[in-house]
């Protein structure tokens, strides 16, 4: 949930205006909103070149997964590692627009171990390859816009670990 509305909803529950510590955490959030925009938007943009550069890093470390026996092993295993990629990076785009982390944890990451596990997909896979993601995406922004993004991608590394 954006500050914005969550300022509104806790305001409107306690019957009370927005206090002067709240209207300036919104100046602070429509302030960046630009910045989140421009971020949200060349990763929606390049999500192709990210996930072929991330898949690129992730198999040069860990060949094991594109071979025989591996779990990107065959078209249909890595097409669906690709998906998961594309994926994760919507996700984090979503947390990027609201500035907040919540879209990530409500959309994305609840049960999201339970779910590989059952796939028997390793989560220590999964963790790297974001860690791949997260390295192809900030590559593409400029130093300050990496810095805004590079804690949306760390939060799916740090709930995955």
């Amino acid at each position: 949930m954006s500050v914005v509305s969550q300022v509104i909803l806790n305001a409107d529950e306690e019957l009370r205006y927005p206090s002067s510590g709240e209207l300036y955490s919104i100046k602070s959030f429509l302030q960046t909103g630009e910045q989140r925009v421009r971020i949200a938007s060349t990763l929606a943009e390049n999500e192709k070149k990210i996930v072929q550069e991330a898949s690129k890093q992730l198999w040069r470390k860990r060949p094991d997964f594109i071979a025989p026996g591996g779990n990107a092993y065959g078209d249909k295993q890595r097409a669906l590692c690709l998906r998961d990629y594309g994926w994760y990076l919507r996700l984090i785009t979503y947390g990027v627009l609201a500035g907040d982390k919540e879209p990530i944890e409500k959309i994305g990451l609840i049960g999201v171990r339970e779910m590989y596990n059952s796939l028997n997909v390793p989560v220590p896979g999964m963790v790297e390859s974001i860690r791949c993601l997260k390295q192809a995406a900030l590559n593409l922004l400029s130093d300050e816009d990496a810095v805004a993004a590079a804690p949306y991608f760390d939060y799916i590394i740090q709930a995955m670990s």
